[in-house]
């Protein structure tokens, strides 16, 4: 018997056996599909880290009040408030010749108001800032322009709007932003008048970024948010963006000598900051992912197993039921390796096509779960990788191999007499 002749056979005893085949395969199909979502969800959560950095911008270290490990959160998590930056801080370092690559800095305070524009108000959170923000982050404007130098140190009341303050304010009302006088009241203090501010611009709507609304948000001079609005007179964060990414390294160094030298602090047990760099921690992020990713990966290929099992326990009832059908085949001059053969063939035929259909399976999830995604306002990719595709139809198709050995081994070792004898 040729081969062409045995894959017939072997064809015609699997559908003849339809919903014994699909059970058998659907094993195959959940493993292989489980691998390549697993895969392409892993793909895209870093897709999605690296998209958060780019939309704050590249090669950025941001310098937090209080000394903290760099690699766990910052004081301000466990609601302490450290008052040891202030915005000479960030003067300093803009204007020494010490920081050679930063190409940035702007100094921050953030709080949570309720701007209100005639009878429309929302609440939003509000970021006091200066003119250095504009060459920190990466934004555009949809029209005006963002806080100048001369509205920064002239401590002019102006406001810059993200997209969804300016939609919730004057969507439908057919009035140019630009120019209206808004107010703006700090909800923690509850201040029932209001600081009002002229709009000078509007950002073009940007997404997310860690896990914050950067379209929620509207800017004003610092010296707004902190006199008026907080009452405070120390920064949240320092941020500063550097000129190519081998000098970031450099960067940090000089912005502790600057700092250590303002703050006269002699010994770093007496540091009072805390210097972080972004990228460093998207990597970090980027390493979680990944370990998660082969984590999970692990436990779906689980699933090829269990299918795997349902194969050898399918091939081993199938060699039980056709016993005489096999001794019939021997007798008539079938050898041990054409009957190996067809019992092989028929499992590896099985996972086959369980790994087709858990391919076709897996895309189509994996592209629904990023629609998703995106519609929850994350930046996901959708990414199939090649590597994935070919390490689960790989492990599919060695799961039956490895899974119908034994079964065709065994149905090629029956001795024709006993299998024609066999009821």
């Amino acid at each position: 018997m040729n081969f062409f002749s045995t894959v017939k056979m072997t064809i015609r005893s699997l559908l003849s056996r339809k919903g014994r085949s699909f059970l058998t395969m659907l094993g195959i199909v959940i493993g292989v599909a489980g691998v390549i979502i697993i895969i392409s969800l892993g793909a895209g959560a870093q897709s999605l880290v690296l998209g958060q950095v780019n939309k704050l911008g590249s090669n950025l270290l941001s310098v937090q009040p209080g000394k903290s490990d760099p690699q766990g959160p910052p004081a301000q998590v466990y609601g302490v408030v450290v008052t040891s930056l202030v915005e000479s801080d960030a003067e300093a370092l803009r204007s020494s010749s010490q920081v050679p690559h930063a190409i940035g800095v702007n100094a921050l305070v953030r709080g949570i108001g309720t701007v209100i524009w005639q009878n429309k108000s929302t609440d939003t959170n509000f970021i006091g800032t200066d003119f250095g923000y504009a060459k920190v982050v990466n934004f555009t404007m949809s029209s005006g322009e963002f806080i100048n130098e001369t509205a920064n140190k002239g401590g002019a009341k102006v406001a810059v709007l993200g997209s969804k303050v300016a939609e919730a304010l004057f969507s439908g009302t057919g009035v140019d932003p630009i120019g209206q006088v808004i107010k703006i009241r700090n909800n923690t203090q509850g201040d029932v008048g209001g600081v009002p501010l002229r709009v000078v611009g509007v950002i073009e709507k940007r997404g997310s970024a860690f896990f914050q609304d950067q379209d929620d948000q509207i800017f004003i001079p610092l010296s707004i948010a902190q006199g008026q609005l907080l009452g405070v007179h120390y920064l949240q964060m320092i941020s500063i963006k550097v000129d190519a990414s081998e000098n970031v390294k450099q960067t940090i160094n000089n912005i502790t000598t600057v700092l250590k030298q303002k703050h006269h602090i002699l010994t770093d047990d007496d540091i009072d900051f805390t210097i972080r760099d972004v990228a460093a921690a998207a990597d970090i992020l980027k390493t979680i992912t990944g370990a998660l990713s082969l984590f999970l990966t692990s436990m779906a290929a689980i699933a090829l197993v269990v299918g795997g099992v349902g194969i050898l326990n399918i091939m081993l009832a199938t060699v039980a039921e056709r016993t005489r059908e096999i001794g019939l085949r021997k007798a008539v001059g079938a050898t041990n390796g054409m009957i190996m053969r067809q019992f092989l063939l028929e499992a590896g035929t099985l996972t086959f096509i369980g790994g087709a259909l858990g391919i076709i399976v897996g895309i189509i999830l994996s592209y629904l779960m990023a629609i998703l995604m995106n519609y929850l306002d994350f930046d996901w990719d959708f990414v199939i990788s090649p590597a994935s595709i070919l390490v689960a139809v790989g492990v599919s198709i060695l799961t039956g191999v490895i899974f119908g050995l034994y079964p065709s081994f065994k149905a090629s070792r029956l001795n024709p007499i006993d299998a024609l004898r066999y009821e």
